[in-house]
């Protein structure tokens, strides 16, 4: 039971690419199994089917069922044992208090960068109470980030065949030094690349580039 524990995760949004996303960053640290959800409600249904093997369970605060980070507070009580966090794009520091006020474990950003943001669930994970360090220099409101829905492909045609390799290994999590181990390349060309795509995808890091990635090459499919 408690090795099924350690290899079960939950994620409770309702943004399919960015549950995509999660999922691959989960995968990095070791969950093998990790069940998608997109509204409090089914997310509470299927810790309910599986009460007793999800080790942590990550909810985004804009999805159906939350109403505020205050919505949480039931569902660490009655999962005590679960490792709870607040996974979302918002970073007002109101948020991110009234969060933690309620028990959870942690609460990351969307916008992190994919090593960063698998650095921040793995701290939650040894126990770490994880509070994002912008909290230390104030807190500012920051609005979504990504490509107008309906572009995907001619976004997609704007980029080089090399950049369109650095965004595929970028989607499955790969860091800036197994992309260049795996294209070739130098870590400073890599790094060169991506500015280049978060200008492209009209995006501001990592996070956000492999989110908006996995809506371009998903949709620019055959």
């Amino acid at each position: 039971m408690q090795e099924d524990q350690n290899k079960t995760a939950l994620i409770a949004d309702d943004d399919e690419y960015f549950r995509m996303a999660l999922k691959s960053i989960l995968g990095k640290i070791g969950f093998s199994n990790v069940i998608e959800t997109a509204s409090l409600d089914s997310a509470v249904e299927r810790l309910t089917e599986v009460d007793g093997k999800v080790a942590i369970a990550l909810f985004d605060l804009g999805m159906p069922g939350i109403q505020s980070p205050a919505s949480l507070r039931a569902v660490k009580e009655v999962y005590p044992r679960v490792k709870i966090a607040v996974v979302s794009g918002s970073t007002k520091r109101t948020d991110i208090l009234s969060a933690i006020d309620t028990g959870v474990n942690g609460y990351v950003p969307k916008g992190l960068g994919a090593s960063e943001l698998a650095k921040a669930l793995q701290l939650i994970m040894d126990g770490v109470l994880y509070v994002p360090p912008l909290m230390a220099d104030g807190v500012v409101s920051s609005e979504p980030e990504g490509i107008t829905e309906g572009n995907h492909r001619q976004v997609l045609e704007k980029l080089t065949p090399r950049q369109v390799d650095v965004l595929k290994l970028l989607v499955d999590g790969k860091s800036t030094k197994e992309i260049a181990k795996a294209l070739g390349l130098s870590e400073g060309t890599i790094k060169i690349h991506l500015k280049a795509l978060f200008k492209s995808l009209n995006v501001r890091n990592r996070a956000a580039a492999a989110v908006a990635g996995t809506k371009i090459l998903h949709h620019a499919e055959p």
